[in-house]
């Protein structure tokens, strides 16, 4: 007979990391010991074990307080099964929903990291042959299924990019796209570098995110958010949080620059300037344009050093580690020195980092599925799209209603009130901006 309980910390977190195909990070003990920190829930370490006393299944679930003493719950990345177990998945869901009754929950959320389909990077498709049986017991043990969503309106995103990295590193970089590797090359022509940071560089890493954030428009989170993610996910053995930071010395650059400099005019003066050929011609306009290339870039570097300083971090990404994967959790750029591409070479070094450490799968966290000209991420996508990964796309989102009355009010009714008081704020502030212009 199989039993649902709170399991000792250290016992579920060992059997999510080492699980063979649901370990994620959004299921580990640092997660849900940083949503307690940061975000306002309260996680439950469950496991379903048998008469033995033996794991068969695990979910961390993490609570969200409501009015009226109701809750509901959200299981981030599904419950860490194997979900082509159907009985077992059956019994887990019939398990958890009885636990969430027992504490008024209006509903349990679930979006398991299951791949619904995914294609290469030369565009060849391959469907989860275990897709339409997984579906269908999830749908049996009684979730309904939130839809095909393309863009980022659920939890968690339902597309990412993952890259293999059972692969050798030479097959890695050969997914790569050709203007991926040519700024790969040019960065490391800057002599720019990539170095892993500690918790004093949060601060910098801040810094970026709220430039990107003003860019991108997007919302990012405050300092001591990025920090305690930082500290909890490296005070326990099991994670690891890695920040990567992309610089430029502009002394050192400036070097780079000159010894290019130097290489091309010593070209240009061994050719025949008297008695030039037609070919010999093409050449020296195409190094004089380099040169006047090279000189433009060189004072563009000593603008920024005035400003700047001679040091600057140009880009800081976040990774995370768990089991045999890590995550591109965060990525910030500076406005400034785009052209240097710190931040291709900073995505190369910490992929590098990955292979190196013997993990297995490298996710880019979060991409969109609607490719149409006009969406605003569609640039977030062709960037990660260049490094050559897997296009993944998840099964989706999926709700077990325990209430199905307070979550009709919660799900219908509740967006539909906040949507009037929204459009109703928006207009009172319009009225009052209007009035304030007629006293003028």
């Amino acid at each position: 007979m199989l039993k649902l309980k709170n399991i000792e910390k250290e016992r579920f977190d060992e059997y999510v990391k080492n699980h063979k195909t649901k370990s994620h990070f959004l299921q580990s003990l640092s997660w849900g010991e940083f949503a307690k920190a940061k975000k306002n829930l309260t996680p439950y370490y469950l496991g379903l074990v048998n008469d033995e006393d033996e794991l068969v299944a695990a979910t961390l679930l993490l609570e969200k307080k409501l009015p009226m003493n109701k809750c509901y719950f959200y299981a981030p990345r599904g419950f860490v099964i194997d979900y082509k177990k159907k009985e077992l998945v059956r019994e887990m869901t019939k398990k958890v929903a009885e636990f969430a009754k027992s504490k008024k929950a209006i509903f349990v959320k679930i979006d398991p990291d299951l791949i619904k389909q995914s294609t290469n990077y030369l565009g060849e498709e391959t469907v989860n042959p275990d897709y339409e049986s997984i579906f269908q017991t999830l749908k049996q043990s009684g979730f309904k299924h939130q839809g095909f969503t393309k863009n980022f309106e659920t939890m968690q995103p339902r597309y990412t990019f993952r890259i293999d990295l059972n692969q050798t590193m030479e097959e890695i970089e050969e997914h790569f796209s050709k203007t991926t590797k040519q700024r790969i090359a040019k960065a490391e022509k800057l002599d720019t570098e990539v170095t892993i940071g500690n918790k004093d560089d949060i601060k910098d890493f801040y810094h970026l995110m709220q430039l990107t954030e003003s860019r991108k428009d997007f919302i990012s989170y405050n300092e001591d958010y990025y920090e305690t993610l930082y500290e909890i996910f490296n005070g326990n053995d099991s994670s690891k949080a890695t920040l990567f930071l992309g610089k430029i010395n502009i002394e050192k650059t400036l070097k780079a620059l000159e010894n290019n400099l130097k290489t091309v005019n010593n070209q240009i003066s061994i050719l025949p300037i008297d008695n030039l050929s037609k070919s010999a011609k093409a050449k020296l306009a195409e190094l004089t344009k380099q040169k006047e290339n090279i000189q433009t870039e060189m004072d563009k570097f000593k603008e920024a050093r005035k400003e700047h300083g001679n040091e600057i971090t140009l880009s800081a990404h976040m990774i995370i580690e768990y089991g045999n994967k890590a995550w591109v959790l965060y990525a910030g750029n500076h406005n400034i020195l785009s052209e240097t591409y710190v931040n291709y070479k900073t995505y190369y070094e910490h992929l590098k980092y990955c292979k190196e450490k013997g993990i297995e799968i490298y996710d880019q966290f979060g991409t969109i599925g609607d490719l149409s000209k006009n969406n605003p991420r569609l640039g977030l996508h062709e960037f990660k799209k260049k490094f050559g990964g897997d296009y993944v796309e998840f099964i989706g989102e999926w709700d077990y209603v325990t209430d199905p009355l307070f979550y009709f009010v919660f799900t219908k009714l509740v967006p539909i009130y906040r949507k009037i008081i929204r459009r109703k704020s928006k207009k009172e502030l319009n009225e009052e901006l209007s009035n304030e212009k007629e006293i003028k």
